[in-house]
């Protein structure tokens, strides 16, 4: 008679733990909880720079302005978080890369 075939178990078909989902939900609270509790304004680190030169030397004036300025401070962070994401998937590709060849090397030796 023919016997069912045997479940292979591998590494990939494992179901996700609760530990990642600790992990996820520890990561959006500390994302959201700051900006319920914390009250106050959110700056960046250019306008704390720029009043601190003021404070300290009012005569200051810029060695050079910038080539081009953003429409409005919207397109300004469109523009910021667009070269954090390409940043961003520059190292996940070398992480990538690095971590394929080292299982191809360790493949290879069996």
């Amino acid at each position: 008679m023919n016997q069912p075939p045997e479940k292979i178990s591998s590494p990939a078909a494992k179901p996700v733990s609760q530990g990642n989902w600790g992990i996820v939900l520890t990561v959006v609270a500390l994302a959201v909880l700051p900006l319920i509790f914390v009250k106050g304004e959110y700056g960046g680190a250019d306008g704390e720079a720029e009043a601190a030169i003021t404070e300290i030397q009012p005569d200051y004036e810029p060695w050079f302005s910038s080539l081009i300025e953003p429409a409005s401070g919207e397109v300004e962070s469109l523009l910021f978080a667009t070269q954090a994401a390409i940043g961003a998937g520059v190292v996940g590709y070398v992480i990538g890369l690095y971590k394929g060849r080292a299982q191809g090397r360790r493949s290879f030796k069996r």
